[in-house]
This record gives C-alpha cells, structure tokens and sequence, in this order.
C-alpha cells in the first residue's frame, strides 16, 4: 500500500539547487506529504521508476537532464505517465510555459512562495482524485476511451481496433469533452474542469492539449466554436 493509501501522498521534488531543495522536502512533509528528492534529472528517473510518486514537482534548468527531457521521459513510460508533474522554474515567458505543458506537465509555476507551490499540489491530487470516482469506461462514435489503462480504441471500418495512447491531461480533456457530445464548453469551464479552479494556468493550456489531442486523433472529433471554446460532435 502507498503513502496516499494512508492519507500521506508522496512526492518527488526534483532540483539541483541544495538550499531550494531543503526548503522544498521541510514545507512539503510539514504539509503532510512523504517526500523524496533528486538533484538532477537522471537521478528523478531512477527514484520515480524505483518508486513511483503520487506526484513529481520538477525544476527545468538542471544538469545532465533538464526537466522538459524528464517530463518526456515520464510521460513515455507506461507505469509513470499518469502521475501529475508540477514544473518549477525561474524562467519568464509564455514560450516556457507552452514548453512545459508540451512536454506533458500539468502545471507550471515560477519558483514563487513555496505555500503557493503546496496549494498548487494539493490541487493536482484532488484533481486526481474526483476523476478516479468517474466511469471508468466511455463509448463514443468509433472510440473507446478506456481511463483505467489510460487508452483509446478506435475501430477502423474494416473492424480492427488501434490503440492510441495520450499524456494524462490530454486523456482526461479528451475523457471530460466526449463525455458530453454536442455541448459547448468554455475555455475557462475546461481549465476547472480538468486542471481545478485553483490550479494555476492559463487559458492557452486548453488549445495547446486540444491541438495535440488533434495531433493523435484527427480533427474531426473536437471542434473549435469561435469565440467560445470547443465541443465534441455529437454526430460525425
């Protein structure tokens, strides 16, 4: 049984700076989670593989493996790539912040008060949480979207059945867009939805998953309402 079975989540906390990394492990056991740390990116991979974290908060200008190469490496990994990664830096500007969230992060936060840093973490774990009490299991048009294994089934017309496999937020604004065919959701409503009211990113988040989900699936199953946000088509 994991810590977060007893009520106590575990967490990675990934950074090449000592002093960061001391204060990160005391505020974060203060806060009820059992933490673990690494100071480099190849180290992270190691623990994480060795024993997997209910959460990974990861710095990006590290030595040896940055933390977008980390993130990648997770979210190729089949038992790793649903754990919620909570990205740290001190890099500025939008063009970071739609680099992490390409690499598979959930949340992306300037180093800032490590509360905020905690709250944002809780946020994800509770995210987590109110979506493994949902169905399990969606059927919708030719695809099978199956959130145990993290997995859609898309069956061709010749019958046979492909496997498509996506980073963890992307499944689950897939998952939350087809489990409403037809309806309309704002950017704002999916950010709560799928991210928390409290996680902290912005609305371009939403149209950097959809665009990947696209990517992978086609365009054909979400579509953009201008001016609005986006829906699944109830009828292909």
């Amino acid at each position: 049984m994991n810590a977060q079975a007893k009520g106590f989540p575990t967490v990675l906390l990934v950074d090449d700076e000592n002093d960061i990394l001391d204060l990160l492990e005391y505020e974060f056991k203060g806060a009820g989670f059992v933490p673990s740390t690494a100071t480099d990116g190849l180290i992270a991979l190691d623990k994480a593989r060795r024993f997997p974290p209910d959460l990974v908060v990861l710095d990006i200008m590290m030595p040896r493996m940055d933390g977008y190469e980390v993130c990648r490496a997770l979210r190729g990994d089949a038992r790793l790539r649903h754990i919620p990664v909570l990205m740290l830096t001190a890099l500025s500007g939008d063009d970071r912040h739609i680099q992490g969230l390409d690499a598979g992060a959930d949340s992306y936060l300037p180093k800032t008060s490590v509360k905020v840093v905690i709250s944002q973490a809780k946020a994800l774990l509770r995210g987590v949480r109110r979506r493994e009490a949902s169905p399990t299991r969606l059927a919708v048009h030719d695809l099978e979207i199956d959130r145990d294994r993290y997995v859609v089934f898309r069956t061709q017309t010749d019958g046979e059945r492909t496997a498509l496999r996506f980073p963890r937020k992307e499944f689950e604004l897939l998952h939350f867009l087809a489990g409403s065919p037809g309806l309309v959701f704002t950017r704002a409503e999916l950010l709560n939805r799928v991210w928390g009211a409290r996680v902290n990113v912005v609305q371009r988040t939403v149209d950097v998953h959809v665009r990947k989900i696209r990517e992978k699936l086609g365009k054909r199953y979400i579509i953009t309402v201008k001016g609005v946000g986006y829906k699944f088509l109830e009828n292909l």
